[in-house]
């Protein structure tokens, strides 16, 4: 994974935010860590991130509130953290536009295969990611456009592609 990602871990367990930066960092992600949702809102304002993990139930400022706040103006992947007996929570928070859940307790595996998915999917190139972009060509006679994705280039390989491509 690209260690410009930076991931939000969001819970007042400490232990359970402990271990899940841990496994973070060791898939090769930066991690930021706050312990309630007003913590998370103030990290989102001050560094840019990726992705957010978050728990559901959370005292001062719970996870639902905290994501309604956040989608205000981020469009973020959140992967929420429920209680197994809190199914409204499942509904309500995807109803809200949570990316994804994952039921505590959970496999550690498991959430950081969920969070290399979310990331493939919302990585788009922007000054963020700058190493990740979708480069679309034109094709002569043809009303396709073949796309060709190019993940972690550096700028030398830019320049040999895009010459390759006559572009």
């Amino acid at each position: 994974m690209n260690p410009n990602h930076r991931v939000l871990v969001v819970d007042d367990d400490k232990a359970i935010a402990g271990v899940i930066e841990i496994y973070l960092k060791q898939a090769g992600f930066a991690v930021t860590v706050a312990y309630n949702g007003m913590e998370a809102l103030n990290a989102l304002q001050n560094e840019e991130h990726h992705l957010i993990i978050m728990d559901s139930m959370m005292p001062k400022f719970d996870g639902i509130n905290t994501l309604l706040n956040i989608r205000e103006d981020k469009k973020i992947p959140v992967i929420l953290l429920l209680t197994p007996s809190k199914n409204i929570d499942k509904i309500f928070g995807l109803n809200i536009s949570a990316d994804d859940y994952i039921i505590k307790p959970f496999n550690l595996l498991e959430l950081i295969a969920r969070v290399k998915s979310k990331l493939r999917r919302y990585t788009t190139c922007d000054a963020a990611m700058p190493n990740r972009c979708m480069i679309t060509m034109n094709t002569q006679g043809s009303d396709k456009t073949p796309s060709l994705f190019i993940s972690d280039a550096s700028a030398k390989s830019w320049e040999t592609i895009l010459k390759s491509l006559n572009i």
